[in-house]
């Protein structure tokens, strides 16, 4: 009787566990996946590209269509805070390297596997110095290595050297790609504000 009993308590104990055990299965679940969802909402467009951008293949290109019109094909390289250099592989000779501000972007066409892989989790990394520099600074260094652009911008497209850079706009030189930038040869001087900015190719490769 008592070892019948002792069986029957033992029963009830497991069979508690039981359900204790599946109850907070599921509990964990239920969190995971809210904790997923609210990673996902919380995301932005330049982390999920930054995302991509680390888990593309060697020489894997997304498409991209800016405000402008144009629709590129691209390799990102690296990311900045509002800004990415890109190649463009099918594109030989001049301007084949690009700087693309997020804010001139229409929208980013993704194969099923790339837009997997821009929302797939991803170890935390520290942040590089790059990712938090804003759209003024590779104009800078453009300015400072006196590159040759051409800026794609709401109005059209002006091609010549950047002088300098200030907070919310810059002073483009206008020139031929063939001339040198010598005043006798600049055609106009260009005041741009940084929001009508839609693409800078860039000639050359400078996205190393």
């Amino acid at each position: 009787m008592h070892q019948t009993v002792g069986v029957r308590w033992n029963d009830l104990f497991d069979d508690l566990a039981g359900q204790f055990d599946a109850e907070h299965e599921r509990a964990r679940r239920l969190e995971a996946v809210e904790d997923e969802r609210l990673r996902v909402a919380r995301t932005t467009l330049r982390q999920r590209l930054a995302a991509l951008q680390a888990a593309l293949e060697p020489g894997e290109c997304i498409d991209l269509e800016l405000l402008s019109g144009d629709r590129l094909r691209a390799e990102p390289i690296e990311f900045g805070a509002e800004w990415f250099f890109a190649r463009l592989p099918s594109v030989a000779g001049h301007y084949a390297s690009v700087l693309v501000p997020l804010a001139g972007m229409g929208s980013v066409i993704l194969t099923r596997s790339q837009l997997d892989r821009s929302l797939a989790p991803r170890p935390e990394a520290p942040e590089s110095l790059t990712a938090r520099l804003g759209f003024v600074m590779p104009l800078r260094d453009l300015a400072r290595r006196r590159v040759h652009c051409e800026l794609t911008t709401t109005l059209g497209v002006l091609r010549g050297t950047i002088d300098l850079v200030a907070r919310d706009h810059l002073d483009l030189a206008v020139h031929d790609l063939d001339t040198p930038r010598r005043t006798p040869d600049v055609a106009a001087f260009r005041v741009v504000p940084l929001h009508e900015i839609r693409l800078v190719r860039v000639a050359g490769d400078v996205a190393n």
